[in-house]
Order: structure tokens, then C-alpha cells, then sequence
């Protein structure tokens, strides 16, 4: 098992390599975040035992779970922010991707204050009819600048989650209004990409994908988790 996940990797890196190169930019231009979510703890080890550096949960108690098993790995949190864990969110994680309102950015503010740490963060976009969480594009400039002024926090960019379409015109657009909103309130990071669509992230200027069946391979089924 451990072998073909490694495989996966490394074939996974070589194509997003050679994206990069179509779009002119360099091989290692892209943060790759392996998602976790349902998958075993032994499978994302391999993964990182490969070269993977970077994974992301979505649920704070399934990464508890997880973390103590993992090889050295910087760990972000990619699920939406629920304030009465914010505690356990900051110091179970490197980086929170998923800051969509101010309720959210003071909470985890305060525990980063608490914990003595400065807590890189990005700024969560709604830029699809499908998803439910996320800051407006029209309203991200006065959220970025309430992030700025919390000290616990750093804010590096923003994140966003593409349209579930088969419309690759729709996910393209998307994404290149995810890359103008980063342009508009500053920042180096883009994270917008996942399995399904991160050809097109790409081309759209994404500086982190967020990869889970395209690098795990399917989530095993439920309770059957480690």
C-alpha cells in the first residue's frame, strides 16, 4: 500500500510540475496539501515518507486522532471554523485556511494570543453557488483588514473552494475571481485547487492545491478510519 501511495505521489507532483510549465512558471511554483479527511493515518505517512510536506483535515477531532502517528508535517485546517474550538484549532494546527467572517478570526485570535503564537491564517472566499461557507468577494477587503489588525493572526492570502460543475468554463472564472479578490486586498497565497480542478487553478495562478482522492486514492469506508 505504502508503495503505490508513494507512486501516486510522485506521479501527482510530475503532472502538476508539467501544468506549471505549460503556464511558463516553475516546476515547484505550488504547495501541495495533501487533504486527509477519511483517510487512514498510515496512508498519509507514506505519503509524507515520500516528500509530501504539507496536509490538511477538516475536522479537529479526526485529526487528534491522526497527528500523533505522522511523520514531522505542517498541518492545516481546511474545515469550517467553529469558535468554541478555536482553542483546539490553533493548537492542533500550523495554518487555518478557512477564516470566512470576523466572529471566527477573534476567536482564534485569542487563543493564539493564549497559546504565545502567531498563527499564519487565509481569508475564505465564497466564489461558487454551491458552497455554503466563505467571506464575499465584494465584502473581502474590509474582512482582510480586520484580520490585519489581530495580532495573534497573519493573514497570507486567501482560499477558495471551485464550483462542483462539470462546466470547466464556470470553474475557470471562479477561480480567476478568487486570484482578482487576492490581488485586491494583498497577499502571497492562493489556494484554490482540488482533484477535480486543479488543472485550472493553475492556469489561474494558484499558489497551493488542496489534493485528497487524486494523491490517497478513494476514502475508505466510514469506521473503518484510523
Amino acid at each position: 500500500m505504502s508503495e503505490d501511495v508513494a507512486e501516486r505521489f510522485r506521479r501527482l507532483r510530475d503532472e502538476i510540475g508539467g501544468e506549471l510549465r505549460g503556464c511558463g512558471r516553475e516546476s515547484g511554483d505550488v504547495t501541495l496539501v495533501g487533504v486527509g479527511k477519511g483517510q487512514r493515518s498510515e496512508v498519509l505517512s507514506a505519503s509524507i515518507r515520500a516528500g509530501l510536506q504539507d496536509v490538511g483535515e477538516n475536522y479537529l477531532q479526526e485529526a487528534l486522532g491522526k497527528f500523533p502517528a505522522l511523520p514531522p508535517v505542517r498541518k492545516h485546517f481546511i474545515g469550517h471554523i467553529q469558535t468554541n474550538k478555536a482553542k483546539g484549532i490553533v493548537a492542533a494546527f500550523d495554518v487555518v485556511q478557512t477564516v470566512d467572517r470576523a466572529e471566527a478570526g477573534a476567536a482564534l485570535a485569542k487563543a493564539a494570543e493564549e497559546l504565545d503564537k502567531r498563527l499564519p491564517v487565509l481569508l475564505q472566499l465564497n466564489v461558487s453557488p454551491t458552497e455554503r461557507f466563505g467571506c464575499a468577494p465584494d465584502q473581502a477587503g474590509r474582512l482582510a483588514e480586520t484580520l490585519r489588525k489581530l495580532p495573534g493572526l497573519r493573514l497570507e492570502g486567501v482560499m477558495a473552494i471551485g464550483p462542483f460543475s462539470e462546466d470547466r468554463g464556470a470553474i475557470a472564472r471562479a477561480f480567476e475571481l478568487a486570484a482578482k479578490t487576492l490581488a485586491s486586498i494583498g497577499g502571497s497565497t492562493l489556494s484554490i485547487g482540488m482533484s477535480g480542478d486543479w488543472r485550472e487553478a493553475l492556469r489561474a495562478g494558484s499558489t497551493m492545491l488542496r489534493i485528497g482522492e487524486a494523491l490517497f486514492g478513494p476514502r475508505p469506508a466510514k469506521g473503518r478510519q484510523a
